[in-house]
């Protein structure tokens, strides 16, 4: 029998993109581009570097933890009693990029958080796409 109380939960969020890598991490690591789709930062795409995503209900305490350009992006995510962690995996494809973003982390406790992490991410990746094809 397994002890529950310890396992964690994850949100999972998977797209097929009709464009380039390199564009997509463009919009993961520049601030002003993180600004228009998913919340304003002081992030830079250097591991160790602390940076802050802040909106309008709060804000939440990150750290880089993992950079390999256009292909993977990782950073905890620590704010409103939540230690996560979010995964960015980029794969070129025949047709652009399948972007894979994972938050893993959540407590059996945080089913409020674990709720709004999903139906958060799905906004949050339509609104990356509408700035990815803005900048066409």
């Amino acid at each position: 029998m397994t002890d529950t109380s310890t396992e964690t939960r994850s949100v999972v969020i998977e797209r097929e993109m009709p464009f380039p890598s390199e564009k997509i991490w463009r919009a993961l690591t520049q601030p002003h581009l993180l600004q228009e789709w998913l919340m304003k930062s002081d992030f830079k795409p250097a591991i160790d570097h602390r940076f802050r995503f802040s909106a309008d209900w709060g804000s939440v305490d990150c750290k880089v933890l993992e950079v390999e350009p256009n292909k993977t992006l990782s950073y905890s995510w620590e704010g409103h009693g939540l230690e996560s962690v979010v995964t960015w995996t980029l794969t070129p494809t025949g047709t652009g990029t399948h972007l894979r973003m994972e938050q893993s982390g959540f407590r059996p406790d945080q089913r409020q958080a674990y709720g709004g992490a999903r139906s958060g991410w799905t906004q949050f990746f339509a609104n990356l796409e509408q700035v990815l094809a803005r900048s066409e």
